[in-house]
């Protein structure tokens, strides 16, 4: 098909060693009942096959735009197909995703009939690593209000589904470089504070779960980032500085209070930190049990932590649930 001299959507699609998945995301674009687009795919340095596959597709579809690039990550990357972008409206896709064919259009048909919302996402269905098909009972929020509310306490948009107003998201400096794994959320929070977002009920979209997805591998480091992006949203709503406009990483906990300049929100981040990843195996042998230890060390609230034990146990984390039942005897 050939690309259109002015398409109403430009894709903006990051690929990083997806060889096993990454055929089907392109499929479920190219097969969209709305083809007035142009799909910009940046392969960022995979070290498998993605590279020759997305090549192989753009021979064969003209609305397709291949860029190759050493591994520079996803936040990079998506900034620079925005700059890239032709389009007013963007949409992102993952390379483990699909989309379901009819999605385009009526995110299309959405924003162009409501110039007020400028991200509009929709509710997903799940695939998990084989493929299968599990219909999803949870609904994300459709209204701005209600999206603003639950902002402040986690996400609300399914990054990978949400179409948006290029010149919003580049207006606000797109996404920040400090804000690894969590770039989004960051970004949500700040667009809400100027500009209404909104998820359809359909589910458009069938997102993939699976151990190797970067919301599994790096759930920590979402978890620490989700409470800095938190605490810049309530210093920008008091009419306050962004304490980390600029950064290009974010401090580690123990040291925030030092960094801001203030006393006690590194305690009061660590909490949120506990409760983001108590139910996560990965995030609690990979620093979270650490983070346990020193709130309980620093004499912090030990309610809920015993059920926490109780749940190492379950997972199989004997000397962690051990260690931590210890320290709750301790202090």
């Amino acid at each position: 098909m050939s690309s259109p001299d002015t398409p109403l959507i430009s894709v903006m699609m990051s690929v990083y060693n997806a060889e096993r998945y990454v055929a089907e995301a392109i499929q479920s674009i190219l097969g969209q009942t709305e083809g007035r687009f142009e799909f910009l795919i940046v392969n960022d340095g995979s070290r498998d096959a993605s590279g020759s596959i997305i090549d192989r597709y753009a021979a064969q579809d003209s609305r397709i735009r291949a860029i190759h690039q050493e591994n520079r990550g996803l936040i990079v990357s998506l900034n620079r197909m925005l700059d890239e972008a032709r389009a007013p409206l963007v949409a992102r896709m993952d390379s483990d995703d699909v989309s379901r064919p009819e999605r385009f259009a009526v995110q299309l048909a959405w924003m162009q009939a409501h110039p007020d919302i400028a991200v509009l996402g929709t509710n997903t269905d799940e695939l998990d690593a084989d493929g299968a098909f599990f219909p999803c009972s949870d609904f994300h929020p459709e209204h701005p209000a209600d999206i603003r509310e639950r902002l402040m306490a986690a996400s609300a948009m399914c990054h990978p589904s949400v179409m948006m107003r290029r010149d919003v998201i580049r207006a606000l400096g797109g996404y920040r470089a400090a804000f690894r794994h969590c770039e989004d959320y960051d970004l949500w929070l700040r667009v809400s504070e100027r500009h209404d977002l909104y998820n359809l009920p359909d589910r458009l979209f069938l997102y993939r779960r699976s151990p190797d997805q970067v919301s599994e591998k790096h759930i920590l480091v979402q978890a620490i980032g989700a409470a800095c992006a938190r605490y810049a949203a309530q210093q920008r709503r008091a009419g306050l500085p962004d304490p980390f406009e600029g950064a290009t990483s974010l401090p580690s906990l123990d040291q925030i209070d030092a960094v801001l300049g203030s006393s006690g929100v590194g305690a009061r981040m660590r909490l949120e930190v506990i409760d983001s990843i108590k139910y996560s195996p990965e995030a609690m042998s990979g620093g979270g049990l650490e983070l346990m230890q020193a709130h309980l060390r620093d004499g912090g609230t030990k309610q809920g932590f015993w059920r926490t034990a109780g749940r190492m146990v379950k997972m199989g984390m004997i000397p962690q649930a051990l260690t931590l039942s210890l320290d709750l005897m301790r202090y």
